[in-house]
């Protein structure tokens, strides 16, 4: 069996080699995922480099990212196949005055030739190197989940018409889930677990630094700060990691070298969707101006 990963920390040079900074737990749980063929769930809140890890991982092995996006009212149609019923019509209607019988009609429109893959199907009937990401299953239905089921503990899908497929080679799987309700016990059992939570201010201000290549260290450090302070408090949507670096490319393309209060306020919408928390940030950052602006000593 081929491996793509030699070792722990081979993952975690090819993620910085791509600006993704792993830390040793998710380098770790992408290292077991392929020793063990497992999917993994990575929970956490919104926005802190959920979806991106696949994305990274599909970019370091150069293996193509099939993504597929959950959201209230998935099915199977898609999810996983449908039959392309206006060709399949089309070769009744072909067929109807060659008398043909319908057993034989039958036979030939259930084929490969008249199978609509779908992002799982394709997934395991990739022959090339392939990341699968189940993007924020947490928004299917739990009835939903079962069509999961059979293809994380055996990659393969079974279709009445066809049979079993089996998985012409194992994809990574990435299952990404914000929390909005408990996953169910079967789901979590056929994965690995990996919470991914908001970086530490040391790490965030490495991101940064990494993702905003024209940023000083001395601005980058102060986004950092200024990031988890306001994560400190109580909104209703905290900054994500990916907003942190649009605004820290924000405030480069302003031309901004140290961020004032104003310059914080001017721009808080690239952090915040909310008005409520924009209003709330901004009395904090008029009450503790000297805290988060103050020029540090040279």
């Amino acid at each position: 069996m081929t491996h793509r990963f030699e070792s722990v920390d081979s993952v975690r040079t090819g993620l910085a080699e791509v600006n993704y900074l792993a830390d040793d737990a998710t380098a770790g749980i992408a290292y077991l995922a392929d020793r063990l063929q497992k999917p993994v769930l990575v929970e956490g809140p919104a926005g802190t480099g959920k979806t991106q890890l696949a994305k990274s991982v599909a970019e370091m092995l150069g293996a193509r990212l099939i993504r597929l996006q959950c959201y209230e009212g998935l099915d199977e149609s898609k999810a996983l196949y449908e039959w392309n019923y206006k060709k399949q019509l089309l070769r009744i209607q072909t067929e109807k005055g060659e008398g043909t019988t319908w057993d034989e009609v039958e036979e030939n429109i259930f084929t490969d030739e008249f199978l609509l893959t779908r992002p799982l199907l394709e997934a395991i009937m990739a022959e090339d190197p392939v990341v699968l990401l189940i993007d924020e299953v947490d928004r299917v239905e739990v009835e939903t989940e079962a069509l999961l089921l059979e293809l994380l503990s055996d990659y393969q899908v079974s279709i009445p018409e066809l049979g079993t497929l089996v998985a012409k080679q194992i994809p990574l799987v990435f299952l990404t889930s914000n929390n909005t309700r408990e996953l169910s016990e079967a789901l979590k059992r056929r994965c690995l677990f990996l919470h991914l939570d908001y970086p530490s201010m040391e790490r965030e201000k490495e991101i940064v630094l990494t993702r905003v290549p024209d940023i000083s260290e001395n601005l980058a450090d102060q986004v950092a700060r200024i990031v988890r302070a306001i994560r400190q408090l109580e909104l209703k949507k905290a900054p994500s990691v990916s907003e942190t670096i649009d605004w820290a490319r924000t405030l480069i393309l302003l031309g901004i070298e140290h961020i004032s209060e104003q310059d914080a306020i001017d721009t808080a919408n690239i952090l915040l969707k909310y008005r409520s928390d924009i209003e709330k940030v901004t009395k904090e950052f008029g009450t503790n101006a000297k805290a988060h602006f103050e020029a540090p000593a040279s």
